[in-house]
Protein backbone atom coordinates (compact mmCIF):
# COMPACT_ATOMS: atom_id res chain seq x y z
CA UNK A 1 0.00 0.00 0.00
CA UNK A 2 1.21 3.53 -0.64
CA UNK A 3 1.79 6.03 2.13
CA UNK A 4 -0.76 8.53 0.84
CA UNK A 5 -3.73 6.98 2.62
CA UNK A 6 -5.43 9.55 4.78
CA UNK A 7 -4.88 9.32 8.52
CA UNK A 8 -7.88 8.95 10.79
CA UNK A 9 -9.16 12.37 11.82
CA UNK A 10 -9.98 13.32 15.38
CA UNK A 11 -13.64 13.70 14.43
CA UNK A 12 -13.82 10.23 12.96
CA UNK A 13 -12.29 8.72 16.06
CA UNK A 14 -15.08 10.41 18.63
CA UNK A 15 -18.14 3.53 9.74
CA UNK A 16 -25.00 -7.67 -2.43
CA UNK A 17 -24.76 -7.49 -3.81
CA UNK A 18 -23.83 -6.98 -0.30
CA UNK A 19 -25.96 -10.04 0.38
CA UNK A 20 -24.76 -13.55 -0.32
CA UNK A 21 -21.44 -12.40 -1.78
CA UNK A 22 -20.55 -9.76 0.79
CA UNK A 23 -21.92 -10.98 4.08
CA UNK A 24 -20.68 -14.04 5.93
CA UNK A 25 -23.69 -16.30 6.29
CA UNK A 26 -24.72 -17.37 9.76
CA UNK A 27 -26.48 -20.72 9.52
CA UNK A 28 -29.37 -21.76 11.68
CA UNK A 29 -31.41 -19.68 14.09
CA UNK A 30 -31.44 -18.70 17.73
CA UNK A 31 -34.18 -18.54 20.29
CA UNK A 32 -35.48 -15.02 20.61
CA UNK A 33 -34.59 -13.42 23.88
CA UNK A 34 -37.15 -11.26 25.64
CA UNK A 35 -36.96 -7.63 24.57
CA UNK A 36 -36.77 -4.84 27.10
CA UNK A 37 -35.09 -4.56 30.46
CA UNK A 38 -35.39 -3.01 33.90
CA UNK A 39 -33.66 0.05 32.48
CA UNK A 40 -36.37 0.40 29.81
CA UNK A 41 -39.16 0.15 32.39
CA UNK A 42 -37.63 3.05 34.31
CA UNK A 43 -37.85 5.37 31.29
CA UNK A 44 -40.86 7.67 31.38
CA UNK A 45 -41.03 8.98 27.80
CA UNK A 46 -43.20 7.61 25.00
CA UNK A 47 -41.92 4.25 23.65
CA UNK A 48 -40.34 4.53 20.20
CA UNK A 49 -41.26 1.52 18.06
CA UNK A 50 -39.12 0.26 15.19
CA UNK A 51 -38.99 -3.01 13.30
CA UNK A 52 -36.15 -5.31 12.28
CA UNK A 53 -36.41 -8.28 9.93
CA UNK A 54 -34.01 -10.94 8.72
CA UNK A 55 -34.16 -14.61 7.68
CA UNK A 56 -33.82 -17.25 10.40
CA UNK A 57 -34.23 -21.02 10.55
CA UNK A 58 -34.08 -21.24 6.79
CA UNK A 59 -31.88 -22.37 3.95
CA UNK A 60 -29.53 -19.89 2.34
CA UNK A 61 -28.43 -16.67 3.98
CA UNK A 62 -29.82 -17.12 7.47
CA UNK A 63 -28.92 -14.04 9.53
CA UNK A 64 -29.99 -14.54 13.17
CA UNK A 65 -27.27 -12.14 14.28
CA UNK A 66 -29.25 -9.21 12.87
CA UNK A 67 -32.07 -9.75 15.38
CA UNK A 68 -29.67 -10.39 18.24
CA UNK A 69 -27.70 -7.24 17.42
CA UNK A 70 -30.90 -5.18 17.28
CA UNK A 71 -32.06 -6.51 20.63
CA UNK A 72 -28.65 -5.86 22.14
CA UNK A 73 -28.82 -2.27 20.89
CA UNK A 74 -32.31 -1.92 22.35
CA UNK A 75 -31.07 -3.01 25.77
CA UNK A 76 -27.94 -0.85 25.50
CA UNK A 77 -29.68 2.37 24.45
CA UNK A 78 -32.43 1.94 27.06
CA UNK A 79 -29.77 1.52 29.73
CA UNK A 80 -28.29 4.81 28.51
CA UNK A 81 -31.38 7.01 28.55
CA UNK A 82 -33.36 5.60 25.64
CA UNK A 83 -34.52 7.88 22.82
CA UNK A 84 -35.29 11.32 24.26
CA UNK A 85 -36.16 9.71 27.59
CA UNK A 86 -38.46 7.09 26.08
CA UNK A 87 -37.63 3.40 25.68
CA UNK A 88 -36.73 2.01 22.30
CA UNK A 89 -38.98 -0.94 21.43
CA UNK A 90 -37.68 -3.32 18.76
CA UNK A 91 -40.25 -5.50 17.00
CA UNK A 92 -38.71 -8.42 15.09
CA UNK A 93 -39.91 -10.38 12.07
CA UNK A 94 -38.53 -13.50 10.39
CA UNK A 95 -38.71 -12.98 6.62
CA UNK A 96 -37.43 -16.57 6.01
CA UNK A 97 -35.68 -15.71 2.73
CA UNK A 98 -39.16 -15.64 1.21
CA UNK A 99 -40.39 -12.55 -0.73
CA UNK A 100 -43.95 -13.21 0.45
CA UNK A 101 -42.79 -13.28 4.06
CA UNK A 102 -40.82 -10.08 3.49
CA UNK A 103 -44.05 -8.46 2.32
CA UNK A 104 -45.78 -9.77 5.44
CA UNK A 105 -43.08 -8.20 7.60
CA UNK A 106 -43.58 -4.87 5.83
CA UNK A 107 -47.34 -5.09 6.31
CA UNK A 108 -46.75 -5.81 10.00
CA UNK A 109 -44.52 -2.72 10.21
CA UNK A 110 -47.41 -0.66 8.84
CA UNK A 111 -49.99 -2.20 11.20
CA UNK A 112 -47.68 -1.76 14.20
CA UNK A 113 -47.19 1.90 13.18
CA UNK A 114 -43.45 1.71 13.63
CA UNK A 115 -41.41 4.86 13.11
CA UNK A 116 -38.83 3.10 10.92
CA UNK A 117 -37.47 -0.25 9.78
CA UNK A 118 -33.85 -0.32 10.92
CA UNK A 119 -30.78 -2.43 10.10
CA UNK A 120 -32.56 -5.35 8.49
CA UNK A 121 -31.47 -8.02 6.00
CA UNK A 122 -33.55 -9.19 3.05
CA UNK A 123 -33.06 -9.90 -0.64
CA UNK A 124 -36.64 -8.82 -1.43
CA UNK A 125 -36.39 -5.02 -1.36
CA UNK A 126 -38.39 -4.70 -4.55
CA UNK A 127 -41.31 -6.27 -2.70
CA UNK A 128 -41.21 -4.50 0.67
CA UNK A 129 -39.99 -1.01 -0.25
CA UNK A 130 -43.20 -0.03 -2.11
CA UNK A 131 -45.21 -0.99 0.98
CA UNK A 132 -43.00 1.11 3.25
CA UNK A 133 -42.98 4.01 0.82
CA UNK A 134 -46.77 4.09 0.64
CA UNK A 135 -46.93 4.20 4.45
CA UNK A 136 -44.15 6.80 4.68
CA UNK A 137 -41.91 4.52 6.77
CA UNK A 138 -38.15 4.96 6.21
CA UNK A 139 -35.82 1.98 5.76
CA UNK A 140 -32.50 2.72 7.45
CA UNK A 141 -29.47 0.54 6.83
CA UNK A 142 -30.35 -2.57 4.88
CA UNK A 143 -27.96 -4.70 2.88
CA UNK A 144 -27.77 -2.96 -0.48
CA UNK A 145 -28.85 -6.09 -2.34
CA UNK A 146 -31.94 -5.02 -4.25
CA UNK A 147 -32.44 -2.22 -6.77
CA UNK A 148 -35.06 -0.60 -4.54
CA UNK A 149 -32.55 -0.07 -1.74
CA UNK A 150 -30.39 1.99 -4.11
CA UNK A 151 -33.23 4.01 -5.62
CA UNK A 152 -36.32 4.27 -3.39
CA UNK A 153 -36.61 7.75 -1.78
CA UNK A 154 -37.39 6.22 1.63
CA UNK A 155 -34.29 4.03 1.63
CA UNK A 156 -31.35 5.35 3.66
CA UNK A 157 -28.38 2.99 3.16
CA UNK A 158 -25.51 3.57 5.58
CA UNK A 159 -22.88 2.14 3.22
CA UNK A 160 -22.34 2.10 -0.53
CA UNK A 161 -23.25 -1.51 -1.17
CA UNK A 162 -21.86 -3.47 -4.10
CA UNK A 163 -20.66 -0.57 -6.27
CA UNK A 164 -18.53 1.03 -3.58
CA UNK A 165 -16.99 -1.99 -1.87
CA UNK A 166 -15.95 -3.73 -5.08
CA UNK A 167 -14.57 -0.59 -6.67
CA UNK A 168 -12.57 -0.05 -3.46
CA UNK A 169 -11.47 -3.68 -3.52
CA UNK A 170 -10.06 -3.34 -7.02
CA UNK A 171 -8.19 -0.26 -5.90
CA UNK A 172 -6.82 -2.03 -2.82
CA UNK A 173 -5.50 -4.95 -4.85
CA UNK A 174 -3.59 -2.64 -7.18
CA UNK A 175 -2.22 -0.67 -4.24
CA UNK A 176 -1.06 -3.96 -2.71
CA UNK A 177 1.06 -4.58 -5.80
CA UNK A 178 -1.23 -6.83 -7.84
CA UNK A 179 -0.50 -6.44 -11.53
CA UNK A 180 -2.42 -9.35 -13.04
CA UNK A 181 -5.72 -10.01 -11.29
CA UNK A 182 -8.34 -12.73 -11.69
CA UNK A 183 -11.84 -12.39 -10.27
CA UNK A 184 -13.66 -15.65 -9.52
CA UNK A 185 -17.45 -15.42 -9.15
CA UNK A 186 -20.61 -17.41 -9.71
CA UNK A 187 -22.10 -17.52 -13.18
CA UNK A 188 -25.14 -15.39 -12.34
CA UNK A 189 -26.16 -11.93 -13.54
CA UNK A 190 -25.76 -10.22 -10.15
CA UNK A 191 -22.18 -11.46 -9.85
CA UNK A 192 -21.41 -10.14 -13.34
CA UNK A 193 -22.31 -6.68 -12.08
CA UNK A 194 -19.94 -7.20 -9.16
CA UNK A 195 -17.15 -7.97 -11.61
CA UNK A 196 -17.79 -4.73 -13.47
CA UNK A 197 -17.25 -2.68 -10.32
CA UNK A 198 -14.15 -4.70 -9.42
CA UNK A 199 -12.75 -3.92 -12.84
CA UNK A 200 -13.63 -0.26 -12.47
CA UNK A 201 -11.64 -0.06 -9.25
CA UNK A 202 -8.65 -1.86 -10.74
CA UNK A 203 -8.51 0.34 -13.83
CA UNK A 204 -9.08 3.58 -11.89
CA UNK A 205 -6.02 2.69 -9.77
CA UNK A 206 -3.89 2.17 -12.87
CA UNK A 207 -4.21 -1.60 -13.26
CA UNK A 208 -5.25 -3.72 -16.22
CA UNK A 209 -8.82 -5.11 -16.42
CA UNK A 210 -9.02 -8.31 -14.34
CA UNK A 211 -9.72 -11.73 -15.82
CA UNK A 212 -13.39 -12.67 -15.23
CA UNK A 213 -13.79 -16.35 -14.30
CA UNK A 214 -17.25 -17.89 -13.84
CA UNK A 215 -18.13 -20.78 -11.53
CA UNK A 216 -21.29 -22.88 -12.12
CA UNK A 217 -23.62 -22.48 -9.15
CA UNK A 218 -23.75 -26.27 -8.75
CA UNK A 219 -19.97 -26.77 -8.74
CA UNK A 220 -18.41 -28.42 -5.69
CA UNK A 221 -14.90 -29.18 -7.01
CA UNK A 222 -13.27 -25.93 -8.04
CA UNK A 223 -9.87 -27.33 -9.02
CA UNK A 224 -10.36 -26.27 -12.68
CA UNK A 225 -11.25 -22.72 -11.63
CA UNK A 226 -8.24 -22.53 -9.28
CA UNK A 227 -5.93 -23.65 -12.08
CA UNK A 228 -7.32 -21.07 -14.48
CA UNK A 229 -7.42 -18.25 -11.92
CA UNK A 230 -3.84 -18.72 -10.76
CA UNK A 231 -2.38 -19.24 -14.24
CA UNK A 232 -0.64 -16.01 -15.22
CA UNK A 233 -2.09 -14.06 -12.28
CA UNK A 234 -0.39 -12.75 -9.18
CA UNK A 235 -3.64 -12.07 -7.28
CA UNK A 236 -7.09 -13.68 -7.21
CA UNK A 237 -10.23 -12.00 -5.87
CA UNK A 238 -12.49 -14.74 -4.49
CA UNK A 239 -16.12 -13.62 -4.83
CA UNK A 240 -18.09 -16.73 -3.85
CA UNK A 241 -19.69 -15.64 -0.58
CA UNK A 242 -19.99 -18.33 2.06
CA UNK A 243 -18.86 -20.91 -0.50
CA UNK A 244 -15.45 -19.30 -0.85
CA UNK A 245 -14.22 -22.22 1.24
CA UNK A 246 -14.66 -24.46 -1.81
CA UNK A 247 -12.20 -22.34 -3.75
CA UNK A 248 -9.76 -22.14 -0.84
CA UNK A 249 -9.87 -25.91 -0.37
CA UNK A 250 -8.98 -26.51 -4.01
CA UNK A 251 -6.38 -23.72 -3.84
CA UNK A 252 -4.63 -25.42 -0.90
CA UNK A 253 -4.64 -28.76 -2.69
CA UNK A 254 -3.14 -27.16 -5.80
CA UNK A 255 -0.13 -25.77 -3.94
CA UNK A 256 -0.52 -22.44 -5.74
CA UNK A 257 1.20 -19.37 -4.28
CA UNK A 258 -0.93 -16.70 -5.91
CA UNK A 259 -2.14 -14.10 -3.42
CA UNK A 260 -5.83 -14.19 -2.50
CA UNK A 261 -8.12 -11.31 -1.58
CA UNK A 262 -11.80 -10.42 -1.38
CA UNK A 263 -14.43 -8.26 0.30
CA UNK A 264 -15.88 -8.92 3.74
CA UNK A 265 -17.92 -12.11 3.97
CA UNK A 266 -15.79 -14.19 1.62
CA UNK A 267 -12.35 -14.76 3.14
CA UNK A 268 -13.29 -14.82 6.82
CA UNK A 269 -11.40 -15.22 10.10
CA UNK A 270 -13.15 -18.59 10.53
CA UNK A 271 -11.82 -19.75 7.16
CA UNK A 272 -8.34 -18.58 8.07
CA UNK A 273 -8.57 -20.44 11.39
CA UNK A 274 -9.53 -23.71 9.70
CA UNK A 275 -6.64 -23.40 7.24
CA UNK A 276 -3.84 -22.81 9.71
CA UNK A 277 -4.61 -19.65 11.66
CA UNK A 278 -1.59 -17.35 11.67
CA UNK A 279 0.13 -19.85 9.38
CA UNK A 280 -2.75 -19.96 6.93
CA UNK A 281 -2.12 -19.19 3.26
CA UNK A 282 -4.88 -16.61 3.77
CA UNK A 283 -2.76 -14.68 6.26
CA UNK A 284 -2.04 -11.30 4.71
CA UNK A 285 -4.96 -11.45 2.28
CA UNK A 286 -6.40 -8.07 1.32
CA UNK A 287 -10.00 -7.73 2.54
CA UNK A 288 -12.10 -4.68 1.68
CA UNK A 289 -14.95 -3.70 3.99
CA UNK A 290 -17.41 -0.96 4.85
CA UNK A 291 -16.41 -0.31 8.43
CA UNK A 292 -13.34 -0.38 10.70
CA UNK A 293 -12.28 -3.79 12.04
CA UNK A 294 -13.95 -4.98 15.24
CA UNK A 295 -10.74 -4.28 17.19
CA UNK A 296 -11.13 -0.55 16.41
CA UNK A 297 -12.23 1.58 19.41
CA UNK A 298 -15.23 2.77 17.40
CA UNK A 299 -16.86 -0.62 18.08
CA UNK A 300 -16.39 -0.42 21.86
CA UNK A 301 -20.06 0.00 22.74
CA UNK A 302 -21.20 -2.71 20.34
CA UNK A 303 -18.63 -5.19 21.63
CA UNK A 304 -19.74 -4.51 25.21
CA UNK A 305 -23.44 -4.75 24.36
CA UNK A 306 -22.94 -8.07 22.54
CA UNK A 307 -20.66 -9.57 25.17
CA UNK A 308 -21.61 -13.20 25.73
CA UNK A 309 -23.73 -13.40 22.58
CA UNK A 310 -22.71 -15.46 19.58
CA UNK A 311 -22.65 -12.57 17.13
CA UNK A 312 -19.84 -11.83 14.69
CA UNK A 313 -19.47 -8.09 14.09
CA UNK A 314 -17.20 -8.74 11.11
CA UNK A 315 -20.37 -10.04 9.46
CA UNK A 316 -21.60 -7.15 7.33
CA UNK A 317 -25.29 -7.68 8.16
CA UNK A 318 -24.69 -7.54 11.91
CA UNK A 319 -22.35 -4.56 11.66
CA UNK A 320 -24.77 -2.65 9.43
CA UNK A 321 -27.57 -3.25 11.93
CA UNK A 322 -25.61 -1.60 14.73
CA UNK A 323 -24.59 1.33 12.51
CA UNK A 324 -28.19 1.79 11.32
CA UNK A 325 -29.44 1.97 14.90
CA UNK A 326 -26.79 4.56 15.70
CA UNK A 327 -28.09 6.64 12.78
CA UNK A 328 -31.69 6.21 13.89
CA UNK A 329 -30.92 7.26 17.47
CA UNK A 330 -28.95 10.33 16.39
CA UNK A 331 -31.65 11.50 13.97
CA UNK A 332 -34.65 10.70 16.18
CA UNK A 333 -33.01 12.42 19.15
CA UNK A 334 -33.12 15.76 17.30
CA UNK A 335 -36.87 15.69 16.62
CA UNK A 336 -39.46 17.63 18.67
CA UNK A 337 -41.85 14.74 17.98
CA UNK A 338 -40.63 11.39 16.68
CA UNK A 339 -42.72 10.47 13.65
CA UNK A 340 -41.86 8.74 10.38
CA UNK A 341 -42.45 11.93 8.41
CA UNK A 342 -40.26 14.03 10.68
CA UNK A 343 -37.56 11.35 10.65
CA UNK A 344 -37.50 11.22 6.84
CA UNK A 345 -37.16 15.00 6.69
CA UNK A 346 -34.35 14.98 9.25
CA UNK A 347 -32.42 12.27 7.39
CA UNK A 348 -32.83 14.07 4.06
CA UNK A 349 -31.61 17.41 5.39
CA UNK A 350 -29.03 16.55 8.08
CA UNK A 351 -25.54 17.69 7.08
CA UNK A 352 -23.69 14.93 8.91
CA UNK A 353 -25.01 12.24 11.25
CA UNK A 354 -22.34 11.01 13.64
CA UNK A 355 -21.87 7.25 13.98
CA UNK A 356 -18.98 7.48 16.41
CA UNK A 357 -16.30 6.71 13.82
CA UNK A 358 -17.99 3.63 12.34
CA UNK A 359 -18.52 5.64 9.16
CA UNK A 360 -17.71 9.18 8.13
CA UNK A 361 -20.54 11.58 9.08
CA UNK A 362 -23.54 10.48 7.00
CA UNK A 363 -25.83 12.60 4.88
CA UNK A 364 -28.58 11.97 2.35
CA UNK A 365 -28.97 15.50 0.98
CA UNK A 366 -29.51 15.80 -2.76
CA UNK A 367 -26.05 17.31 -3.18
CA UNK A 368 -24.29 14.13 -2.01
CA UNK A 369 -26.24 11.55 -4.02
CA UNK A 370 -24.18 9.32 -6.30
CA UNK A 371 -25.01 10.40 -9.87
CA UNK A 372 -25.51 6.92 -11.26
CA UNK A 373 -28.80 5.77 -12.70
CA UNK A 374 -30.72 3.66 -10.20
CA UNK A 375 -28.16 4.32 -7.44
CA UNK A 376 -29.07 7.82 -6.31
CA UNK A 377 -29.73 6.67 -2.72
CA UNK A 378 -26.03 5.85 -2.34
CA UNK A 379 -24.42 8.77 -0.53
CA UNK A 380 -21.63 7.13 1.47
CA UNK A 381 -19.01 6.16 -1.11
CA UNK A 382 -16.30 5.14 1.36
CA UNK A 383 -14.84 1.75 2.22
CA UNK A 384 -12.08 0.38 4.43
CA UNK A 385 -8.90 -1.42 3.40
CA UNK A 386 -8.36 -4.33 5.76
CA UNK A 387 -6.24 -7.48 5.93
CA UNK A 388 -6.47 -10.96 7.43
CA UNK A 389 -3.76 -11.15 10.06
CA UNK A 390 -3.22 -13.85 12.68
CA UNK A 391 -6.73 -15.15 12.06
CA UNK A 392 -8.35 -11.73 12.51
CA UNK A 393 -9.40 -8.88 10.23
CA UNK A 394 -7.42 -5.74 10.97
CA UNK A 395 -6.56 -2.44 9.30
CA UNK A 396 -4.26 -3.02 6.32
CA UNK A 397 -1.97 -0.38 7.79
CA UNK A 398 -1.74 1.27 11.18
CA UNK A 399 -3.49 4.64 11.14
CA UNK A 400 -5.66 3.76 8.14
CA UNK A 401 -8.87 5.62 7.45
CA UNK A 402 -11.79 5.41 5.06
CA UNK A 403 -11.03 5.56 1.35
CA UNK A 404 -13.47 7.28 -1.00
CA UNK A 405 -14.15 5.91 -4.50
CA UNK A 406 -16.69 8.57 -5.49
CA UNK A 407 -14.44 9.98 -8.21
CA UNK A 408 -13.96 6.59 -9.83
CA UNK A 409 -17.69 5.85 -9.74
CA UNK A 410 -18.62 9.33 -10.94
CA UNK A 411 -16.16 9.09 -13.83
CA UNK A 412 -17.81 5.81 -14.78
CA UNK A 413 -21.25 7.40 -14.67
CA UNK A 414 -19.99 10.20 -16.88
Amino acid sequence: MNDSRRRRSTAASCLAMTGALLIAGCGGGEEEEPAGSAAASSLTGTPVKVMVWAPENTQGSAQPGVRVTAQAYEKWINANGGIKGGPLKVITCNEKNDPDEAENCAQQAVSEKVVAVVGSYSLAGDRYMPILEKAGIPYIGGTGVSAAEFSNPLSFPVNGGTPVVFAAHGRQLVEAGCKKISGVRYDVAAAAIVTQFLGLGVVSAGGKPPKDLKVPVTATDLAPQVAEATRGSDCVSVILGTHSDLFVKAYLQSGAKTELGSVVGNLTPELAETTGGSGSPLDGSAVTGYYPPVSDPAWKDAVAALDGKDVDLSNGANATTWVAFKVFSEAAGKLPEITSKALVNELNTAKGIDTGGLTPPLTWTSATALPMKGMNRIHNTTATELVLKDGKIEWAESGSDFVDVRKALTASAG
